[in-house]
């Protein structure tokens, strides 16, 4: 893979981050009769659902793919991201349920669950947009350092870095799932154009690493350097290092 042309960087105030975002996706819908959009979950993109659910557009032609999911958590457990889209994204935008596709991570046969969810994605087009966020680590999705740049959706084990940064939602850091089903980084490049939000001070060594360092499997969101439509939205703290 040859390196694209460089990302489009805009440093923006943490309340200017949502609208700026949404006002991407809201084009990327209006651009195709039956947009695919790719969602993440955590707290990055949060602003970005608000200011969408404000803006009273229509999203009914839409179709939506997530980024992962947990595997071990029982189905409707609310840490898992079927239940963190239904209550940032399905609830708030009013959009059918049947339109937002997550792959299954109760199938006995999870890389076929991931097959079968690729084969989704390529079903409905290929997606038009991926929402992003960053993990402190560099993971991209729940791509861990280490794997391969051009991976699938697959089963991923997830580092005890990335599980301390979420135990925040758990009871405790025994209850975060260890597992869990992820869009390959291979998969994440084929989107037509990509957006990735990033806030925090936490975030800022891991987006330096991404947008500045060499591209590496041990930064896996370095790839988004392979992308020729990369937008990066930052509030100054995430943008620190850059």
């Amino acid at each position: 893979m040859n390196r694209s042309a460089a990302p489009l960087v805009r440093e923006l105030q943490p309340g200017e981050i949502g609208p700026a975002a949404a006002g991407l996706v809201l084009d990327a819908l209006a651009a195709r009769r039956d947009p695919v959009i790719g969602v993440a979950t955590g707290s990055s993109p949060s602003p970005l659902y608000a200011a969408l659910s404000a803006s009273g557009a229509d999203f009914s032609r839409a179709a939506w793919f997530a980024l992962d999911e947990y595997v071990g958590l029982p189905a409707g457990h609310p840490q898992s991201y079927a239940e963190v889209l239904r209550r940032e994204i399905i609830e708030p935008l009013g959009l059918d349920p049947q339109a937002v596709h997550l792959p299954d991570p109760h199938r006995e046969d999870l890389q076929k669950a991931c097959d079968e969810y690729e084969r989704s994605i390529a079903a409905a087009g290929g997606i038009d947009l991926q929402i992003l966020g960053i993990g402190r680590n560099g993971h991209l999705a729940f791509n861990e350092p280490g794997g391969a740049l051009d991976s699938r959706t697959r089963v991923e084990i997830l580092t005890e870095d990335t599980r301390r940064a979420n135990q925040r939602f758990f009871d405790s850091l025994d209850s975060v799932p260890t597992r869990c089903l992820t869009q390959g980084l291979g998969t994440i490049l084929d989107a037509g154009q990509l957006l990735l939000i990033a806030r925090g001070q936490d975030k800022a060594e891991a987006l330096r690493a991404a947008l500045r360092g060499p591209v590496s499997p041990e930064c896996p969101a370095s790839v988004l350097q392979l992308h020729g439509r990369l937008t990066v939205l930052a509030d100054p703290a995430a943008a620190s290092l850059l």
